[in-house]
């Protein structure tokens, strides 16, 4: 695994905080049920799941949207493959990748197929391709050749990581969405918005997860 590795604090024994960012990887509420509700059910799924349906993230952290997604993937008895590729500028260590999913036994079975791979950029399991891609998103994102047919708008705070959600990269998102293609996320920040609408999306303003009154949902259009 390439890329620097993050300087972690960690909260109440198992959430990891980056400290770069001081800002915890996932809520300190429940981390798996905002993962639910703003990344699973804010594009769809598993509505519109079918085989060779493509997730984009910027920011892998841990991996549990990966394993939610997968593990919903599962248990829904979809046929063919999940494609997931992600977008992250400092890949943590596979132990605290490990001791963060341990936290959530719900996906106790995915995190154990996964974690012989924890640390590679790339890898095949039942029902899933992964990809890492490693480096400024700014960088690697408009240069990627894919496209996503639902993105995870995952990185820190705006307020705290600004590169993550500028309008250029905001641009590259939705230039790397398939037509109908969609895109959630976890902050309702104003320029946030403005910046997905300002690149082609149709955008809402959902309600978000616990205290988080809000949320963002997009739409290629």
């Amino acid at each position: 695994m390439q890329g620097q590795q993050p300087e972690l604090a960690w909260k109440e024994g198992d959430v990891p905080v980056a400290t770069r960012f001081d800002d915890p990887y996932f809520s300190l509420g429940n981390g798996l049920a905002e993962t639910h509700h703003v990344f699973l059910a804010g594009n769809d799924l598993p509505a519109r799941f079918r085989d060779g349906f493509h997730i984009a993230e910027l920011g892998f952290g841990t991996g549990l949207n990966l394993l939610a997604a997968w593990k919903l993937w599962r248990e829904t008895g979809q046929a063919g493959t999940l494609r997931f590729t992600t977008f992250e500028a400092y890949p943590m260590a596979p132990a605290d990748m490990a001791r963060a999913q341990a936290a959530f036994p719900e996906i106790a079975a995915e995190a154990a197929l996964m974690a012989p791979h924890l640390g590679d950029e790339a890898f095949d399991l039942p029902g899933l391709s992964f990809r890492m891609i490693t480096g400024d998103a700014r960088q690697t994102l408009p240069a990627w050749a894919a496209q996503a047919d639902a993105w995870f708008l995952d990185g820190f705070s705006p307020a705290k990581n600004p590169e993550l959600w500028g309008e250029a990269l905001m641009q590259a998102v939705h230039d790397h969405t398939a037509p109908g293609g969609t895109a959630a996320t976890y902050t309702a920040a104003g320029h946030v918005r403005r910046g997905l609408e300002a690149a082609g999306f149709d955008v809402s303003r959902e309600p978000g997860y616990g205290r988080k009154r809000h949320m963002t949902k997009a739409r290629r259009r």
